[in-house]
């Protein structure tokens, strides 16, 4: 049996015919792009981030501006993205490099792993990406692709797995044409061997690829052991004055950290007793709709609750310097958690109803 081209070969040549070359970041590369673009793709399809990206690069389109924007503007370039300690490293990272690089980006694989929210794999595909460094990579795409590439079985979570897969991916990764290379893989992780379709017969290494040899495709990689995931209740206040809403900034660390919230509360009675003692002269009040917000590691039952009240003094209300005005008609550019967008998206019935 004749033996197939190296493996490498075959997916740069696939990538020379099939591979994505016109994404925004691809044009033009720098260090810069292709770090934003990396974090942004982080748990996040590219058809998702590819508007989000060109907005964020014509708003900060260097490393100076970036650092030197408040980390409000910044979240609100990320609102919708979600996983926003994304945006808060990537914010650190540019002032790191200002104080640290001179504000120019790293070449050198560890300084840029020690930029905050940057990780082995994330620091090779910019390095390599932008400037053709020889650095392998293993995002979740090319996890995917080794794994059953070389019928690796077991979560890719799990330390041991990883380091089976990073030796393989180094193993594999060619002195040579390196920004192909990876792109390539990343590429066919996303478009061919995908999660739950994998396309064999059009796959570039499927002639060897022993878990499509088996058959056994759709058992690599390993799934993730499942657990029960909690389940939390919460109470959201929507308080309302003359098309103004109040929002507090929540904490920098924890569930949507640095982001404008409505006020919480982990029970209705709570709730309640917050209304009572501030003795609000309401206007309207009613229950919006309920709904289900879920992070990686539990599920928030969220009821918005609205209540509109007569124009009353800021010091009335705010208990926290932290607390501001949210205005409505003018919306300020500020980062807003996704629950808060939602609920502001729902607010057109109960303000009609004041």
């Amino acid at each position: 049996m004749k033996t197939p081209p190296l493996f490498s070969d075959r997916i740069i040549r696939w990538y020379d015919i099939n591979g994505r070359k016109q994404l925004p970041w691809q044009i033009n590369k720098t260090p810069y792009k292709v770090w934003i673009s990396e974090i942004m793709l982080q748990q996040t399809q590219v058809a998702t981030v590819i508007p989000y990206f060109e907005k964020f690069m014509a708003r900060f389109p260097n490393i100076e501006i970036l650092a030197a924007a408040e980390q409000d503007e910044v979240l609100h370039y990320w609102t919708g993205l979600g996983y926003y300690a994304r945006a808060r490293n990537l914010h650190k990272a540019a002032q790191q490099i200002i104080v640290l690089h001179q504000g120019i980006f790293p070449v050198e694989f560890e300084k840029v792993l020690a930029l905050p929210g940057i990780g082995r794999s994330t620091a090779g595909a910019i390095l390599s990406l932008s400037l053709g460094l020889h650095h392998s990579i293993l995002d979740g795409n090319v996890k995917r692709v080794l794994a059953r590439h070389g019928a690796i079985g077991g979560w890719p979570g799990k330390k041991s797995v990883e380091q089976q897969l990073w030796q393989l991916t180094e193993q594999l990764t060619p002195n040579v044409e390196i920004q192909k290379y990876n792109q390539a893989m990343m590429d066919i992780g996303a478009t061919v061997c995908t999660r739950s379709k994998p396309n064999c017969p059009i796959c570039p290494v499927a002639i060897d690829c022993q878990g499509q040899l088996s058959g056994r495709q759709h058992e690599y990689p390993g799934k993730k052991p499942k657990k029960v995931i909690p389940e939390k209740s919460a109470w959201l206040l929507v308080i309302e004055q003359d098309n103004h809403v109040k929002l507090h900034k929540r904490p920098p660390s924890g569930i949507w950290g640095g982001l404008w919230c409505f006020p919480q509360f982990s029970s209705q009675a709570e709730l309640e007793l917050y209304l009572s003692d501030h003795a609000f002269k309401v206007n309207h009040r009613e229950n919006l709709i309920a709904f289900r917000h879920t992070f990686s590691h539990f599920h928030l039952d969220i009821q918005p609750v609205f209540v509109s009240i007569n124009k009353i003094s800021d010091n009335q209300i705010m208990e926290q310097d932290s607390s501001v005005w949210y205005n409505l008609p003018h919306p300020p550019k500020v980062g807003l958690a996704s629950a808060t967008e939602r609920i502001l998206a729902s607010l057109g019935s109960a303000l009609n109803k004041e």
